[in-house]
């Protein structure tokens, strides 16, 4: 999809596309952080997926989709299917800090998922047009 230049953008539209795109920036960093932690098999990341109970696979999963989802969001063209998948990773996390983890952590996990959210719903028509052309 080409923009055309020459057609002004509103200044409301542009402040808001600065705002997605600092908190695009902001969760991507979060997330590869997060990615690599996960990843380098910080003793925290072991202890914690020992503690959910479905062994070490997982923390390797969640870890690969963090990164792929953290760097997505840097992406244009990605940006919104990296936050559906993030929020689906959220949504994951929340449910085990809730059940198994610390309960109390469920408030970053929720609010990581509420700006996943966001940024998902603000790149929908990106999200649709990739699904567009992936079905051809």
């Amino acid at each position: 999809m080409k923009v055309d230049h020459s057609t002004p953008v509103p200044r409301r539209r542009q402040a808001g596309l600065v705002l997605l795109w600092g908190v695009q920036i902001v969760l991507g960093v979060v997330f590869v952080l997060m990615a690599f932690t996960r990843l380098a098999g910080s003793t925290a990341a072991v202890e914690t997926f020992e503690q959910i109970g479905w062994g070490q696979w997982l923390r390797w999963v969640t870890g690969a989709v963090e990164l792929a989802g953290g760097v997505g969001l840097l992406i244009p063209r990605l940006a919104g299917v990296a936050a559906l998948g993030l929020v689906g990773v959220m949504v994951g996390a929340t449910l085990a800090n809730l059940l198994v983890l610390n309960p109390a952590m469920a408030v970053l996990t929720v609010a990581l998922g509420v700006a996943t959210t966001a940024v998902a719903v603000a790149r929908r028509a990106d999200i649709r047009l990739l699904l567009h052309r992936l079905r051809r």
